[in-house]
């Protein structure tokens, strides 16, 4: 490993800049990485809506990947928007040539105001060929019902869903409990061996653009620092919780949460 963790990720572009590629970057700077990306689509969005979306060309991806791999090198991977089938296969079929480690699976499949980011034909390519290669899975509970097929909805569903998402060839898997209806944010963690239970105080904000992201990020990061699995993602759910808490308000709709807290507050001239 080099000095610096050298952090790729593979995702959408995001216009508004609370979400997909550019909230993956921010938190590899604010996590002490070096980013680098790999754009799978563009997306027109803000705080409010997708207004559109234009998919690169697998072609253009995969050239991408093997662009950053045979220079730099890769000590953690995140994947996030993969829209189309053919691209999921693609991407999973780069990263075992490339040997990629640590690969984080965030399984976007739906934007903060509903708009769908992921074709029907995906979801099988993703559990059958990126599942398999993940070190972990990150779904909140609407992706994970359809990763699963199933309803989820008490404590009891969210731990055997892990265990499920386990047994579909990942290493590991969070469901993260945000979409559930308890006072605190339980996320159900399990390793392949111990079920664990991270849980933190809700936070009744509208700056929750691009959470899905950033956690994964932050794991991958944490990760190629040399964190072990529980200790990564219990500092990427404090990392998440504090960009939060401290979001500023920017747009109409779902802002983006602070990616920079631990560097410099609202108000403040950065050094």
């Amino acid at each position: 490993m080099t000095q610096v963790p050298r952090l790729l990720t593979i995702a959408g572009s995001d216009s508004g800049g609370g979400a997909g590629i550019q909230a993956d970057l921010k938190t590899f700077s604010a996590l002490g990485g070096f980013g680098m990306s790999v754009l799978a689509a563009v997306t027109a969005q803000n705080t409010l809506r997708v207004s559109a979306v234009h998919a690169i060309p697998v072609d253009v991806v995969v050239a991408q990947i093997d662009a950053v791999a045979s220079d730099i090198g890769v000590d953690a991977v995140k994947t996030g928007m993969l829209a189309t089938a053919e691209l999921v296969e693609s991407v999973a079929e780069r990263v075992r040539h490339w040997e990629l480690p640590n690969l984080v699976v965030d399984p976007v499949m739906v934007a903060k105001g509903g708009d769908r980011l992921l074709e029907e034909g995906a979801v099988g390519a993703v559990r059958e060929r990126l599942l398999p290669l993940a070190t972990v899975v990150t779904p909140n509970l609407p992706e994970a019902e359809v990763l699963l097929g199933r309803r989820i909805e008490s404590r009891e569903d969210m731990r055997r869903a892990a265990r499920d998402l386990v047994a579909l060839g990942a290493r590991s898997a969070v469901v993260k409990g945000g979409h559930s209806a308890d006072p605190d944010v339980v996320d159900v963690l399990y390793d392949g061996v111990v079920i664990r239970e991270l849980d933190a105080t809700r936070l009744e904000t509208r700056s929750t653009h691009g959470t899905g992201c950033t956690f994964a990020s932050a794991i991958a990061a944490y990760l190629a620092h040399g964190l072990a699995l529980e200790d990564a993602v219990t500092r990427a759910k404090r990392y998440l919780w504090e960009a939060i808490n401290r979001a500023y308000p920017i747009g109409h709709g779902h802002g983006p949460v602070h990616h920079f807290w631990p560097c410099w507050r609202p108000g403040e001239t950065p050094v």
